[in-house]
């Protein structure tokens, strides 16, 4: 019990290396034991993180399951998980073994895909489980290079051009996160995550180059991981990589991008931009509300004008991760407890919406919205598929999507009432865009005639999609399933980030108030 955190880590890569070492040829054969082996790997990666769940005390707001031990020069191998990071392992290893099994009818050196997504799966969790900055920042950025690989070698025709878009993005973004842990380290003296935490960076106004530094050191280092933070949501204006990259990505590539890693940026500023820096975030909190709702509304506006299913899926997910942002900066219970649960649940939604746009794909291979209308008379059982996750991605009670939403709307309104208002429309445009696709896509008379052979969802892709069925409904009627482990963290979350300003409100008080006494 005591390395349950590593064994979940890093058995996918073990199943990477026993491609790697032992299956050899790329015949019919070989390509079904890859996949068979990577299958295997990614269920019992999900069979070991269920027994974290289980030992998981959800009233406790710590960290559990710590594994702390020497590393590297000094450094420290340092893992756990508290009601924040659990639920984003467990959305990982969920989703990976559904991932895979949607790789059945990949041809192309099948034993690299498999081994890039293997390594993929340990490189994500690591980062949700890491406790250390420099065991976070290793993990963090080499997820690129899997991804990297994915999009530029079994892409579609302008895969180079949108992978390197990609990683010179989210790399660049992550330099100034470097330097910033990197100074991190050398005030603190540490690089442990849970004592940076705690740890009080100066907050005193200071002047660069005639400039007043509001929030000085730790708006300094706030901005510096937040310009990785928000590429990887992304937020606009940085958000031009992801449609590029979802649009050139194979099927598999696209739902780990828009269910998984998407979420980095959000569980970044949960784990580090609230909790280590929360007067910058206090002080800079308009800023980013404000960027969400505009993000909420211009996207779902480039929404609804895209003739491409999956540029129109993605730009959907910037909307969406709008949500996220505006509801963790409320910083307000409400509003971070509907930004987890905005993420969780749209790592169900999402991924299931790139997996519908991969089932046609893979009969039709085209995206383009003018090619297809009337699958309904065809595809009984995707169109209703496809229209539940349509509904749930437009916010419909009674699905997760609904209770992400409605959380962090209420967080906004406690916070800024505008940017409630505004991100609110963003919801009118969301279902503008979801109901105009599906009636494009799905409804009306059967007419075009390549469309008149095209088989419905076949046994596996079925399969595939029930256990996404099962959780956006499931979480729509029972939140608290996601709500009861993440409450007790996010409520000391919000405690923390109060006294904070609170604190410098005070210190700021007595400042001013010294030289009028003197």
């Amino acid at each position: 019990m005591g390395n349950l955190l590593s064994l979940t880590t890093f058995i996918p890569l073990l199943g990477a290396g026993i491609l790697a070492l032992f299956l050899r040829g790329d015949d019919a054969a070989a390509q079904r034991n890859a996949k068979w082996v990577a299958l295997a790997t990614t269920v019992f990666t999900f069979v070991v993180s269920i027994f974290i769940l289980a030992g998981f005390d959800p009233e406790a707001p710590g960290f559990q399951f710590v594994e702390d031990r020497q590393w590297l020069l000094g450094m420290r191998y340092k893992l756990g998980v508290d009601g924040i990071s659990l639920l984003f392992v467990m959305l990982t290893t969920f989703l990976m073994p559904l991932v895979i099994a949607a790789c059945w009818d990949v041809t192309h050196r099948v034993k690299e895909y498999m081994i890039a997504f293997l390594v993929l799966e340990t490189l994500m969790i690591g980062v949700f489980v890491a406790l250390d900055l420099v065991l976070f920042y290793l993990f963090f950025e080499a997820g690129l290079i899997p991804m990297f690989l994915i999009i530029g070698i079994w892409g579609g025709k302008n895969r180079i051009y949108a992978s390197f878009k990609f990683f010179l993005y989210t790399f660049l973004g992550s330099v100034l996160m470097l330097v910033a842990m990197v100074a991190m380290f050398a005030q603190a003296g540490t690089t442990d995550i849970p004592t940076l935490m705690s740890y009080n960076f100066a907050s005193e106004t200071f002047p660069i180059l005639g400039v007043q530094i509001v929030g000085g050191v730790q708006t300094l280092l706030w901005f510096a991981f937040f310009a990785s933070f928000a590429v990887k949501m992304p937020m606009w204006p940085v958000h031009t990589w992801l449609p590029d990259a979802h649009v050139q990505a194979p099927t598999a590539g696209s739902v780990v991008l828009a269910a998984i890693l998407l979420k980095m940026g959000g569980y970044g500023f949960l784990r580090f931009s609230l909790p280590m820096f929360p007067v910058a975030s206090d002080i800079w909190a308009p800023l980013v509300l404000w960027l969400s709702a505009i993000a909420i509304v211009y996207t779902s506006l480039v929404a609804l004008v895209q003739k491409d299913i999956k540029k129109l899926i993605a730009y959907s997910s910037v909307a969406h991760m709008g949500f996220v942002t505006a509801g963790i900066f409320a910083l307000n219970q409400q509003g971070l407890d509907g930004a987890v649960f905005q993420m969780i649940s749209h790592g169900f939604i999402s991924g299931a919406l790139f997996l519908g746009v991969g089932v046609i794909y893979d009969r039709m291979h085209t995206r383009d919205i003018e090619a297809y209308g009337g699958l309904v008379n065809r595809m009984p059982a995707y169109a209703a598929v496809f229209l539940l996750f349509t509904m749930a991605n437009v916010g419909l009670p009674g699905t997760s999507g609904f209770v992400g939403e409605f959380l962090t709307l209420m967080g906004m309104f406690q916070a800024n009432t505008w940017v409630a208002f505004v991100a609110t429309t963003g919801v009118i445009f969301s279902a503008g865009y979801a109901l105009w696709l599906y009636r494009r896509v799905v409804m009306g008379d059967l007419i075009k005639e390549s469309l008149k052979s095209i088989t419905d969802m076949t046994a596996r892709e079925k399969w595939i999609f029930a256990p996404l069925v099962v959780m956006t409904i499931l979480l729509g009627v029972y939140p608290s399933l996601v709500t009861d482990i993440t409450g007790p963290s996010v409520a000391a979350l919000v405690d923390q980030v109060e006294v904070a300003v609170a604190a410098h409100g005070s210190e700021s008080a007595v400042a001013s108030a010294a030289p009028a006494q003197h």
